[in-house]
């Protein structure tokens, strides 16, 4: 009998493979680039993810009182957000970092270290298709910039829910579609023309910044977004746009 697995077709960027051979492309484009991710993050955005997690953790609003509170940061392996987050709450905050690439998580472990935050910070390698952790675990999710990279986001996203206590929040920082007039034509030029021409000069490849820019333009559009994130389960689903739409942030609840 053939493998349906293996025969199904799926994109990555604007090339079709198949869906066993996914998985490996993607880990390889961050093998690639994970010593130079916020760099990576810095061409494709002009700096301004920088701005963008800042408001994406100051929308989740980690708590700052004395309760236990357990945030899962998937497809985090830098380390970034999860360092953003104990910062801005309370010292009860236990922070966990879920990446599949192991040259990613080595980035956060290192900063993570560096902070002096071993204690409240933890990286654990493993798929956001198939978390490691058990039901009801966690009272914050957070995926930024990772969840257009799996193959099967409806299924990432029933982890999500699964893995959040009822009452735990869902929130997703991800590159979306540009919803002003001429802007997106500029960022349409930076991204196609600017950005892999910029990564083959500051990181000696051009491929995986291809991917990266074409992945953007295959993932869900706002709305669509949305009504994936409602279809999983959870309630009270906003968005809100940042830069005209070049990045999008989505929050729901586990009610």
């Amino acid at each position: 009998m053939e493998n349906t697995e293996n025969s199904t077709a799926t994109s990555f960027g604007f090339r079709d493979v198949a869906e066993s051979e996914r998985q490996g492309l993607v880990n390889q484009v961050f093998a690639t680039v994970a010593e130079r991710y916020d760099l990576m993050n810095d061409l494709m955005s002009g700096g301004l993810h920088r701005l963008w997690k800042r408001d994406f953790v100051t929308w989740l609003n980690p708590p700052t009182g004395q309760q236990p509170y357990r945030h899962l940061d998937v497809a985090g392996g830098t380390g970034d957000i999860a360092l953003r987050v104990v910062a801005a709450g309370g010292p009860y905050i236990q922070s966990t970092i879920c990446d599949i690439s192991p040259e990613m998580l080595a980035v956060g472990k290192r900063r993570v270290h560096d902070a002096g935050l071993d204690a409240r910070i933890t990286c654990i390698e493993g798929n956001a298709e198939t978390l490691p952790f058990e039901d009801a675990t966690f009272d914050a999710y957070t995926i930024a910039f990772g969840i257009r990279n799996v193959t099967h986001i409806d299924r990432a996203l029933s982890e999500a829910f699964r893995v959040l206590k009822p009452g735990g929040r869902f929130m997703c920082l991800e590159f979306s579609e540009v919803q002003v007039p001429l802007l997106d034509r500029l960022y349409d030029f930076h991204s196609f023309e600017v950005i892999p021409r910029l990564g083959k000069l500051t990181a000696g490849a051009a491929e995986p910044y291809q991917y990266l820019v074409e992945s953007i333009r295959k993932f869900p559009k706002q709305e669509a977004f949305a009504q994936m994130i409602r279809d999983a389960g959870f309630a009270q689903v906003r968005y809100r746009n940042l830069t005209g739409g070049i990045a999008a942030m989505h929050s729901g609840w586990k009610i």
